[in-house]
């Protein structure tokens, strides 16, 4: 089980925190459980983490710039383990179980610190800044530090022929191999590994050799600390050759040094060697641990190239649904005798979750239709092709709309994830006499703005659709006047905030409608949307917005 999270910010201090409650969110709001509202690319509500029976999920609440799961995009409910990585604006989340070192090639047993008698430390940062009596630190028994090394014309040669190598273009697990074989072959080691972080946990990439036993203290202290260690003679560190392992395979030298691009480890290079192949210098340990530089410095970048392209193919393939999904929402408005009709939709990202539509029957009546599918993204926007298709399938006929309503109900909830759910609002108008039936599936509240400046909110008469099939729903009837107008608009046209995350809310919007209420359709919608950037600050909006206004002139 998950025991904590360790929340690394972009200034790279880590926040850790234990799982011993139920639910956590997190997100630029005060609000939140994490709350961190200094990071402008998290929403006020990004993500929601949830104690299961047995395990911790992360559900990604819509927010406007996604969440990271492992490299990959977070969608709906996910489980998550230990050694999982979450990348939520610019913070990474690990979930940590301190007992899970499963891997069965690599062991990481307790050890305690080297001791003095046989071990060489350095680090990449003393080797670039060429400090002399700093970075290399042989140390002999008496207690006193040898003078620094100077790089000899084979260490040059060896980092020559390892950029050589690593400056092809090669998939990324196979970069893995040639990394550790150069690191092999340059210090003459007889085996090695080299392991990369997956959140809190090594993940083996490339192996010389099986049954690797290493001390967890020589881990976490190139992890952790930065440092590249050498322990020249297992023999005379007690700790180590307690070990059984390191005994019955006769290991004599080692070296372990992080995989360092700049102030983060990745990772590590390990190596070995028994007594009559050979012992490692510090020379080797220095020229491992620059290398160990360089190879992370070109995983790191072979990573982002990866990530580039991923995100250019999905950037791809949402343009393209984007065209889709604006050839399913109306190009224009019908043009219909005694009507001004206007609709506009917005989606907060490249595709949305809203739909609206006008379906003229042979009447002559008219039905407006504007639903809202729970989320933002690809998931929602699926839902919301889903439920255009199943609006023109039962509304071919001029509808009961109760039992329209029901119908959707039902066929959603067989189809729709248990954490998605949709509203809908649906109004049929006969603009010959003005009478009109309609029927509010938990959407917000059509607003119709008489021309005496009466306002009637049309509020929900029954539950969202896809959750509870089985309530059924209500027709009502009303009628507009000449000169009357109703206006049908998503959530994310009351609930814009400003920088103050004060909402716009209904209040503001019916203040808008009444000033504008003579105005053309499309003049009221063109003045909702400005004064919305107005009150946001902002043209770049948190959620969808969709408004459709339908104006009687008589």
């Amino acid at each position: 089980m998950i025991e904590e999270l360790r929340i690394r910010t972009a200034d790279n201090k880590v926040r850790r925190v234990v799982l011993d409650g139920g639910t956590l969110s997190l997100g630029r709001a005060h609000t939140n459980d994490l709350c961190y509202p200094e990071d402008a690319s998290l929403s006020r509500q990004h993500l929601l983490m949830e104690r299961g029976d047995d395990s911790w999920t992360a559900t990604d609440l819509g927010s406007k710039n996604g969440t990271m799961l492992n490299g990959s995009r977070l969608t709906g409910k996910h489980r998550i383990k230990a050694g999982d990585r979450l990348i939520a604006g610019q913070l990474t989340i690990n979930f940590v179980d301190p007992d899970d070192d499963s891997d069965t090639n690599v062991v990481f047993v307790q050890g305690t610190d080297p001791g003095p008698a046989a071990t060489v430390m350095t680090s990449l940062e003393g080797l670039l800044s060429g400090d002399a009596t700093g970075p290399i630190r042989p140390v002999t028994e008496s207690g006193e530090m040898d003078s620094a090394r100077q790089f000899r014309l084979p260490i040059v040669r060896a980092l020559i022929r390892a950029g050589r190598e690593l400056a092809g273009h090669q998939p990324l697990e196979e970069l893995f191999d040639t990394i550790l074989d150069q690191a092999i072959q340059a210090v003459k080691a007889e085996r090695g590994i080299l392991m990369t972080l997956e959140g809190s946990k090594l993940v083996p990439r490339a192996t010389h050799g099986d049954g690797f036993r290493i001390s967890t203290t020589v881990r976490d202290r190139v992890l952790q600390n930065k440092e590249s260690l050498l322990v020249r003679d297992v023999g005379q560190e007690e700790a180590l050759q307690r070990q059984l392992s390191i005994s019955e395979q006769q290991i004599h030298s080692l070296m372990a040094v992080p995989l360092q691009t700049q102030d983060e480890v990745i990772g590590l290079i390990y190596v070995d060697s028994r007594l009559f192949v050979r012992e490692f210098t510090p020379d080797d340990l220095n020229l491992l641990t620059v290398l160990a530089n360089v190879a992370a410095i070109r995983i790191d970048h072979e990573r982002y190239l990866l990530l580039q392209a991923k995100e250019q193919r999905r950037t791809v393939d949402l343009e393209q649904a984007a065209v889709i999904q604006r050839s399913i929402l109306p190009l224009v408005p019908p043009v219909i005798d005694g009507l001004d009709l206007a609709g506009h939709n917005a989606p907060c990202r490249t595709v949305g979750g809203d739909y609206y539509d006008f379906i003229r029957y042979p009447d002559g009546r008219l039905a407006c239709v504007l639903g809202d599918v729970a989320g933002k993204g690809m998931a929602a926007a699926m839902l919301m092709s889903n439920l255009q298709a199943r609006v023109q399938m039962l509304t071919e006929d001029p509808p009961d709309l109760a039992s329209l309503m029901g119908r959707l109900d039902k066929s959603i909830s067989q189809k729709c994830p248990t954490n998605r759910f949709i509203t809908l609002f649906m109004f049929v108008l006969d603009p010959v006499t003005g009478e009109a039936t309609y029927c509010n599936a938990g959407h917000n509240p059509a607003l119709i703005v008489r021309a005496s400046g009466e306002v009637t909110p049309l509020e929900p008469d029954g539950t969202v659709l896809g959750i509870l099939p089985d309530l059924g729903y209500v027709e009502q009837r009303e009628s507009l006047g000449p000169g009357d107008l109703l206006a049908i608009y998503s959530d994310g046209v009351t609930e814009a905030t400003n920088p103050a995350e004060e909402e716009f809310g209904q209040t503001r919007l019916t203040e808008l409608l009444l000033a504008r209420r003579e105005d053309r359709s499309m003049e009221i919608v063109d003045a909702v949307n400005q004064a919305m950037s107005e009150w946001c600050l902002s043209d770049v909006a948190e959620d969808d917005i969709t408004l459709v206004v339908v104006r009687r002139s008589g």
